[in-house]
This record gives C-alpha cells, structure tokens and sequence, in this order.
C-alpha cells in the first residue's frame, strides 16, 4: 500500500514536472469615449470565431462593473503553449484575411480602442488547475 501511495504520488510529480507550463496573456481594452458596445460587437460577431479557428483558447471575457472602467474596458484572458506561441498566434492574427476585413469594417467611424494593456502570467504551484 505505501509503495502504491509513494509511486503514484512520484508519478504525478514527475508528470507535472515534465509538462511545459501553459502561459496565459491578460489583455486589457481601453475603449474610446462610447466605443465599447462597437468593440464587443466585433469581439462577438468576428474576433472570437476567429481566435477560435486560429486554435486561439480564450479563457473567458469580463467587462468592469464599477464606473468609468464599466463604460469603456473589455477584459480577456488567452491560453497558450508559451509566449512564444503566443507571438506567433498573434501574427497569424493579425495578418488573417477575414481579421483584416472586420477590423477596417469596425474603425469606419473611428478608432475603436485607445489603449491595450497585456500581461503575460503564470499559474503558482497553489492554483486551483485551469
């Protein structure tokens, strides 16, 4: 029974540790003055189902829900390999013909977005498991 005990608990150690880290990219949105329901409106009808063919995994999507940061920020997470992954994704992206499209289609009246803030993050050894 201890053996048992032991070698599972050294299987799942050396699993764990022998599995690359995911990276996740926290990525902060700061609209221009009453573009934020434009900006989620590209999220929803294009960026997304983009991201999704492009193997892209978002995590969720939050908006604020205190004022001013209600009225003008979108807030996501993506999952990736490393950030290197994450570079190349994002140049796909970037340069995919259906994004490019949306995207001109989306700043006819204007520049939707003001600002973005990335972060790129780590899960602690305390975590809850994603």
């Amino acid at each position: 029974m201890k053996c048992i005990l032991l070698c599972s608990f050294l299987l799942a150690t050396t699993t764990q540790a022998a599995s690359p880290q995911k990276v996740y990219e926290l990525r902060t949105y700061h609209t221009n003055l009453g573009k934020l329901p434009a900006l989620q409106k590209r999220f929803r009808e294009h960026t997304h189902s983009i991201f999704e063919r492009l193997n892209m995994k978002v995590v969720a999507y939050w908006i604020p829900t205190t004022s001013p940061e209600s009225s003008n920020t979108l807030i996501y997470i993506l999952e990736h390999d490393s950030e290197e992954d994450a570079k190349q994704k994002w140049q796909t992206f970037i340069t995919d013909p259906t994004w490019v499209k949306a995207y001109q289609a989306s700043i006819k009246d204007g520049a939707l977005v003001d600002s973005i803030d990335v972060v790129f993050m780590q899960t602690t050894d305390f975590s809850p498991v994603l």
